[in-house]
């Protein structure tokens, strides 16, 4: 949105200059973007006329001049052509930088004449893209006359506009609030109703009043359009519009200065006498919507969901309201007799009509963000004397069809509530002029009963009414208040929960896992691949599209990251993250899980032999768990109990006891990999943070003594025959604890099945280390630990192997 400021003060009385009004729309909430003021850059340039000029003694094309300027008598070389004597022109003496060339003037020789200034050419002031030689102005004009003023040129202010203020989009909104602000005194200026001369001979249906409430329109017969005379010309080009004729630039003016789009159609082009508003139609046979040719001269098809202007008794197509006129309809300078439309279209219809149509237009900018419904009326009235002022003619009754929406009720509103919400100390009446100066009604009571104005539909409560108060009063006038003091300063010691995340994630670092950062959340019918996706977990107001739903699990978007990985050319993804799960929609259904997956894409090599990457996903998965003091000694695993995203045959959980499940791990389902659109094999472990119990002992960061034993190991091994159906692990766990002082660790070397093991059994081979602690054993000591070893394996079915 941009303004000029003399067009500013057309609606506020103040003084202040356009770096100052700039300051007070910034505090005042208004995010000033830039301000461009060519009275600065055009301060040293005035006018100065040409004396005399002769022929240059050493160059062709060069003259001499002697120039009447505001420093006295100068001589300047020039080589425009049209340098005569008598000439009138804009002068720039020796210091001045030209913003045209981008070089600031000195004083040197041309071609052995010294050139104490130069003579300028619109385009060197920037004042047109070209120019043929150096400006032609009347000879009225005094000598020493600012250019600044010679030109009008006046400072431009951009700003951005946000959507919840509609009311900015025109520039008597803007100086509303800075004369509540205190920057000046606004202009109240009443809209006079024009009176027709006869009914109107076009009336107005709407058989679509959920896209178009209310529509309003008078004829004016007798126009005389044409070129915009200066002022509106010069208004409008400031602010990077075009100038088209007297017709339509009225229209751009007012939308503008008013935040009131409107539209003008050449009666004369109207077919019959009526004006339909309704939504798009669709052709019964082909399916096909119906086409319009806009004013831009592009084709667009128009769905049911669009607010369409038709006239023929509403069978062909004259504009989509609230965003752009038909070409069959628009003005030039033959019309003569003019139908104004100024109506209210559904803000949210609006926008989807342009998003749709990737039609963006100054109208639809503006009913996309809601204007004024109460504006309907008065802004055609002020559009009439406009036209009547400028063209002519004479003007029909008003007629309006429909009904505008209805203005914001009141609500009640406590003045102690600014202090208490703000921390600002204002008496009850500097409130109620802030409000009032806004255009709010304030009712006085106990409590008050403020009504909103019709353009602030924004505004919905106490907090609103505060916000209002307290940009205005100034947000640097809000108190410092320092916080409660603390008694004792804060340590920054981490609760047990964040020490084991940063010691898992140093932990997985180590071992060559890259950290992944993803999002919390992911396709709903992903989540359901992972036992989530209920309609509570999905998101009202998704980022995307494809991240509609909290995620379940940490997996899918770890799976992603690796697919996305391989599919640039690194495949053998390690990853892991660290981070929450949604299971529920409860505060309760929050989980912190460790995620880690692996893509083994081992290279070729001519042994043909690899490492089983799933033992080492494994071993990695233990280690952490040790690391963060897990009782991975007690842990059970159990496999053919896990969710149905892993494989069926290659994952297993660790667990403590039937319903303490700590972690899953394993190679990922194919079918999942594939919905997921991911190469496999993947594999992945998933742990559960909460139920990982913490480790017993004295909660300190002091190491404690070191147990360093000063005797050799020694190992035996052993080979035990258990059925089929018995775990490794299980073995390993019962021999582990036939003596824990002795026994430090026990490794599974062989697994043996064929001739000497009976079907539906197998031979597992372990080696145990034995480590001595106060004396090196006898053999009778290392008989007697061997029998309790076999007396241990005997617990869980295994018999020692002859």
């Amino acid at each position: 949105m941009k303004f000029t400021l003399g067009w500013l003060k057309d609606h506020l009385d103040t003084t202040a200059d356009a770096a100052a009004i700039a300051e007070a729309m910034t505090m005042a909430g208004l995010e000033v973007e830039h301000v461009s003021d060519p009275t600065v850059s055009l301060a040293p340039f005035t006018v100065a006329r040409i004396v005399e000029a002769v022929q240059h003694p050493n160059a062709d094309r060069l003259r001499v001049c002697q120039v009447e300027t505001v420093d006295g008598l100068k001589e300047i070389v020039c080589g425009a052509p049209n340098a005569r004597a008598g000439l009138t022109t804009i002068y720039a003496p020796i210091g001045a930088y030209v913003p045209g060339l981008g070089v600031t003037l000195v004083e040197k020789p041309v071609r052995g004449v010294v050139s104490n200034g130069m003579l300028c050419s619109a385009s060197e002031l920037e004042l047109a893209d070209e120019s043929d030689g150096i400006l032609d102005l009347p000879e009225a004009i005094p000598v020493g006359t600012p250019a600044a003023k010679v030109f009008a040129v006046e400072p431009v202010i951009d700003f951005e506009v946000t959507p919840n203020r509609p009311d900015w989009l025109g520039v008597a909104g803007i100086a509303r609030d800075l004369a509540a602000a205190g920057v000046g005194t606004l202009k109240h200026y009443d809209v006079a109703v024009v009176r027709g001369a006869f009914p109107s001979p076009i009336t107005v249906r709407i058989e679509a009043p959920d896209l178009c409430p209310v529509f309003a329109g008078r004829l004016i017969r007798g126009v005389k359009n044409g070129p915009s005379p200066e002022w509106l010309k010069r208004r409008l080009e400031a602010i990077g519009l075009r100038s088209i004729n007297r017709l339509v630039d009225v229209t751009n003016l007012i939308a503008y200065d008013r935040a009131r789009p409107l539209h003008v159609y050449d009666a004369g082009k109207l077919v019959g006498s009526e004006i339909v508003v309704r939504g798009g139609q669709t052709a019964s046979d082909s399916g096909e919507h119906e086409h319009l040719i806009a004013l831009d001269g592009k084709t667009y098809a128009a769905d049911p969901g669009m607010a369409v202007i038709a006239d023929a008794g509403g069978e062909r197509p004259i504009g989509l309201g609230g965003v752009m006129g038909g070409e069959s309809t628009g003005c030039s300078d033959d019309t003569t007799d003019v139908f104004i439309e100024s109506a209210w279209f559904d803000p949210i219809a609006t926008a989807q009509t342009g998003r749709t149509l990737s039609l963006n237009s100054d109208a639809q900018y503006r009913f996309a963000r809601g204007v004024d419904p109460a504006s309907v009326v008065p802004g055609l009235e002020l559009a009439t004397r406009l036209i009547l002022d400028l063209c002519g003619g004479e003007p029909s009754e008003i007629v309006v069809a429909g009904q505008a929406p209805a203005d914001p009720v009141g609500f009640t509103f406590d003045p102690a509530y600014v202090k208490r919400l703000s921390g600002l100390d204002l008496p009850d009446d500097r409130i109620g002029t802030i409000l009032g100066q806004l255009g709010f009604l304030v009712q006085a009571g106990a409590p008050w009963t403020v009504t909103p104005p019709s353009w602030r539909r924004d505004v919905e409560g106490p907090a609103d009414l505060v916000e209002e108060v307290a940009r205005i009063e100034g947000f640097d006038a809000l108190p410092a208040t320092p916080l409660p003091d603390q008694k004792t300063s804060s340590r920054g010691v981490l609760n047990p929960r964040q020490a084991r995340v940063r010691i898992a994630r140093r932990a997985l670092a180590a071992m060559g896992y890259a950290e992944a950062v993803t999002w919390s959340f992911t396709r709903q019918g992903i989540a359901t691949l992972f036992g989530g996706g209920d309609d509570r977990l999905v998101l009202e107001n998704p980022i995307a599209a494809d991240l509609d739903c909290m995620r379940p699990s940490v997996l899918p978007n770890l799976i992603q990251a690796a697919a996305r990985n391989a599919a640039r050319g690194h495949p053998d993804a390690a990853l892991f993250e660290i981070g929450p799960i949604y299971l529920t929609d409860q505060p309760d259904g929050q989980r912190t899980v460790i995620g880690g997956l692996i893509a083994p894409r081992a290279p070729r090599h001519w042994s043909g032999t690899t490492e089983d990457a799933l033992s080492g996903l494994k071993g990695d998965l233990m280690a952490l768990l040790e690391t963060l003091g897990a009782p991975v000694g007690s842990l059970q695993l159990v496999q053919g109990s896990n969710r149905d995203w892993w494989h069926p045959g290659r994952s297993a959980r660790l667990q403590l006891g039937p319903k303490t499940v700590i972690a899953e791990f394993g190679a990922v389902h194919p079918r999942v990999l594939k919905a997921l659109d991911a190469d496999g094999p993947m594999l992945a472990f998933e742990i559960v943070l909460e139920s990982v119990p913490e480790p017993r002992g004295q909660k300190t960061k002091t190491r404690g003594p070191a147990n360093l034993p000063n005797l050799m190991p020694l190992t035996r091994d052993f080979a035990f025959v258990v059925a089929e159906a018995v775990a490794a692990g299980d073995l390993v766990r019962a021999i582990a604890g036939a003596d824990k002082a002795l026994i430090t660790d026990v490794r599974v070397f062989d697994v043996y099945r064929g001739p000497g093991v009976a079907e539906g059994s197998k031979s597992v081979a372990l080696e145990i280390v034995i480590q001595p602690r106060e004396a090196t054993l006898t053999d009778t000591e290392i008989e007697a630990l061997s029998a309790r070893v076999v007396a241990a394996a005997a617990k869980v079915g295994g018999t020692l192997r002859s």
